[in-house]
């Protein structure tokens, strides 16, 4: 399993998808929310390969001195999300199998919390939001359309976190959420894992139109839960 994901492996080097950034505003700290935001949208364990960030470059992407964009990963690296190699340079941080799993329970724990004070504060509006995500796939095999499913499924999650309403629970987790992102991208086309979360998908939106809050809770934390199992039993390459 995983010699299939690793073979499936872009050869190309990652590179960062960022834009000139606004002097009107802080220089630092929209250099730390672009290269945050990028690296969030970065594939980082698509293989085993470390991805070095060139300060040169970023300031040239940027349009800035190198002064923000310094302060700026001193910060993201406070936060966990870069590492600094004495006379190498700065990597974007990648998280061992362990680290991943234990992050998935912890993105479980938290987004069954949400999905249940969804049912109380999402308005209907809210919830349809959420089934019209997949309403384009209609009866198509999620894995013939795999990245615009896997899209669907990532912005399925993080949504059904905003519709807790629950500033705190989607501010704790959205540093986790990188992480989180990556590997369900990574992982959505191992095995039957596309045709199964549509299912587990289509069964938390009905019990949260029917704001079953026992029953959406147990449902998102399984669902979560059936990830980690997946990533500890077959992502080795994350060692």
């Amino acid at each position: 399993m995983s010699a299939d994901i690793q073979d499936s492996a872009v050869s190309a080097p990652l590179t960062l998808a960022l834009e000139p950034i606004n002097a009107s505003v802080s220089l630092r700290d929209q250099a730390y929310a672009k290269l945050k935001q990028a690296i969030a949208q970065t594939d980082i364990y698509r293989s085993r390969d470390e991805i070095r960030l060139d300060e040169k470059e970023l300031t040239e992407a940027l349009g800035v001195s190198r002064t923000p964009i310094r302060e700026a990963m001193t910060l993201l690296e406070q936060e966990g999300f870069l590492r600094t190699v004495p006379r190498r340079g700065v990597y974007i941080l990648r998280k061992t199998r362990k680290e991943i799993v234990e992050m998935i329970y912890m993105w479980a724990a938290l987004e069954s919390i949400a999905a249940r004070l969804a049912t109380q504060r999402a308005s209907d509006d809210d919830i349809a939001r959420l089934r019209r995500m997949f309403a384009h796939f209609g009866d198509a095999t999620p894995a013939d359309h795999i990245e615009e499913y896997s899209a669907a499924n990532i912005t399925f999650h993080q949504a059904l976190v905003e519709l807790s309403k629950s500033p705190i629970i989607i501010d704790t987790i959205k540093n986790i959420f990188m992480h989180v992102r990556a590997i369900r991208r990574m992982t959505i086309a191992q095995s039957d894992r596309a045709a199964r979360s549509i299912v587990d998908h289509m069964r938390i939106i009905d019990a949260l139109e029917q704001r079953d809050t026992e029953l959406v809770e147990r449902l998102v934390r399984q669902h979560s839960i059936d990830l980690a199992l997946f990533v500890e039993a077959n992502c080795d390459f994350l060692d």
